[in-house]
């Protein structure tokens, strides 16, 4: 029996350092900025460094903090997730489904504001490499002013190793990163305690009367201080997005007994530091810090600012993999990079994508101060959008009583539209930024989600009905012509005739003796047994030779088409496994803007270029290009 807790244990522990490296990155390292951010004097909304808004300021990153990232998603938001997945794309998929009630009109709306929810994430995603980055590189200035310089082109040569690093994996990079963290939390920890002993009072900013004080005295400078307060709480949603890289139990262990506390210990001692001594506020994060201590912690920020990049580059990877599940992007490459945990994947153009991205914005902004503005409005919209989300299915699936959902929805969403009208405010001095990528966003998902169901629905009536082929192949006079051999055809299930095949038998009037119509179904486990994986079809007909298979595969196996026939040869006799005689028929479509009505014309050349990235289907399905048989289609949108 002390076998099994042997191995469970060091498990647990594997989990919740890997979820120090990958998830807490970017909350982790906001102490960095946060504080210089709220007092910086070239701020279009300056807040003094007084003492009524040193300790208002304090009590207000310590409550929000606790409100929104404790409290709502490390208890409660992360609960909802879809078979494991996290993130707002995994919200709009529960509300989706069928196990939540609530009319079709209002999901459309709710999916819609997700949709736009995850695109602002996409804006976090490139800006939080950026202003992360920046922002410890920038702590050379600190000591040695003429270094500045510099501080570009380091950046984006480290932002160029993290990216091309993501191949790797996630289980990978996390265990490298999970001790750099660890020395990371118990730094920022112990710099944070030093500057607390030296004025103790701050510790009354915990109270939440310097809070709420500070909103009743000063409301004006307390209002326009939460848009930099909101940098405390950037990474929340990370935090959910990368659910299913580690699992609930292994997050709320890193945080609440390494991150959380690491993290405010820093702030108020960053807080007693400017209590002591206003002129601190140029860079209370480093000046806090010993000298003789300054040039490590630069370098060990720089690798925490890195980690933080991982953590919204990993959950970037997760809102696109489930993007793709839901329709509103093409099928994309997507790489399983652990035998252990669904959700650890690796999606190069999104990788690639982002580093463009990233680093347009490090040479055009070139600080981090230039940046700040943009982060919170990317942070306060997604947050905001996730919590209507929530509690929508707190009400709907759960059942919970309407009385409890206003409650909570109306607690955490008072805090977060502040955040976000203070954010609004911003608008003119780079919080425009991240509307911009997510309006970009938004479109382009929007765009293949409209037009893959036009296409659906012009291929359904090209293809026609599956049963109905088939019995017109049985009555057709003369008999259709069967050649020796096997064809395969790849198809989207079995209610239409793939393309391919209707193709095949109008021009050139044959069938092969022994027809295989195959449709692929991922399951959410990493692998299916062989006994589990076929099931086959006969289509009414047990002596014609046309069968349909369905394959279900695991997450991590590969959708090898020769192995699936081989298979599936094992339950019908119909099926030949001679693969050197079999060939594969793919249908490919090209997409043209046309004139049908659906769609703006604009639109459709977007939707045309958007399905130019999808995967290479031949080498996703394993298929022998030597055996490969591409029949194309047209279909004007």
């Amino acid at each position: 029996m002390s076998s099994p807790s042997k191995t469970r244990v060091p498990a647990k522990t594997a989990l919740t350092l890997g979820a120090l490296g990958i998830v807490f990155g970017d909350i982790g390292t906001s102490p960095i900025y946060t504080i210089q951010t709220v007092f910086n004097p070239g701020d279009p909304h300056p807040v003094p460094a007084s003492i009524d808004s040193v300790y208002g300021v304090s009590s207000l990153i310590f409550w929000s903090v606790t409100i929104v990232v404790t409290i709502k998603y490390v208890l409660f938001v992360t609960r909802a997730d879809n078979d494991g997945e996290g993130g707002i794309m995994a919200l709009i998929t529960l509300i989706r489904g069928r196990t939540v009630a609530g009319s079709k009109r209002t999901k459309l709306i709710l999916a819609g504001l997700g949709i736009f929810g995850a695109s602002l994430f996409f804006g976090d995603s490139m800006i939080t490499p950026a202003i992360s980055v920046l922002s410890a590189v920038e702590g050379l200035k600190v000591v040695e002013p003429g270094l500045g310089d510099f501080v570009v082109p380091i950046t984006a040569t480290i932002i160029i190793v993290l990216f091309a690093v993501q191949r790797l994996g996630t289980a990978r990079i996390g265990r490298t990163f999970g001790p750099v963290m660890v020395v990371w939390f118990s730094s920022i920890a112990a710099c944070g305690i030093a500057g607390i002993t030296r004025h103790p009072a701050v510790l009354k900013a915990l109270s939440p009367t310097y809070a709420i004080s500070f909103f009743t005295g000063h409301f004006s400078t307390a209002f326009f201080a939460l848009a930099a307060v909101v940098l405390a709480i950037t990474g929340a949603e990370a935090l959910y997005a990368d659910l299913g890289h580690f699992g609930r139990a292994p997050i709320a262990r890193a945080w609440l007994f390494i991150v959380f506390p690491a993290c405010i210990l820093s702030y108020l001692g960053q807080g007693a530091l400017v209590l002591a001594d206003q002129s601190a506020i140029s860079s209370p994060f480093f000046l806090l810090i010993p000298r003789w201590a300054r040039i490590p912690m630069i370098l060990l920020a720089t690798a925490a600012t890195v980690i933080a990049s991982q953590a919204v580059i990993t959950g970037a990877f997760s809102v696109a993999h489930q993007a793709v599940q839901l329709g509103y992007l093409p099928r994309l490459r997507i790489l399983h990079t652990s035998s252990e945990t669904v959700g650890q994947i690796y999606v190069p153009w999104i990788n690639w994508a982002l580093m463009i991205s990233v680093i347009t914005l490090v040479f055009a902004f070139e600080s981090s101060a230039a940046l700040a503005f943009a982060f919170g409005m990317a942070v306060t919209g997604t947050i905001t959008i996730t919590t209507l989300l929530f509690f929508y299915i707190v009400r709907r699936q759960w059942g919970k009583p309407l009385w409890v959902v206003l409650l909570g929805a109306g607690a955490f969403l008072t805090v977060e539209l502040l955040f976000l009208a203070a954010n609004l405010t911003k608008i003119t001095h780079g919080a425009w930024l991240p509307l911009l990528i997510a309006v970009t966003v938004f479109t382009v998902l929007t765009t293949w989600q409209r037009g893959r169901e036009l296409v659906t629905r012009q291929r359904e009536s090209d293809e026609g009905p599956l049963p109905v082929f088939i019995e017109e192949l049985h009555e057709a006079d003369p008999p259709l012509r069967r050649v020796p051999g096997t064809a395969v055809f790849l198809n989207r299930g079995k209610a239409t005739v793939p393309l391919a095949m209707r193709a095949n038998v109008e021009h050139n009037h044959i069938l092969h003796e022994n027809v295989v119509i195959l449709s692929l179904e991922t399951q959410p486990v990493p692998h299916v047994a062989d006994e589990d994986r076929v099931t086959v079809d006969d289509l009414g007909h047990t002596d014609d030779g046309i069968v349909h298979v369905t394959a279900r595969l695991g997450y991590l196996q590969s959708p090898d088409v020769p192995q699936v026939l081989r298979l599936a040869a094992e339950q019908s006799p119909e099926i030949s496994v001679k693969l050197d005689d079999t060939s594969y028929f793919l249908s490919t479509i090209e997409l043209r803007a046309g004139d049908a009505p659906g769609m703006a014309r604009w639109r459709k050349r977007l939707f045309v270029a958007t399905s130019r990235i999808s995967a290479d289907a031949a080498e996703y399905f394993a298929l022998p290009r030597d055996r490969v048989v591409i029949m194309g289609s047209q279909i004007n949108v």
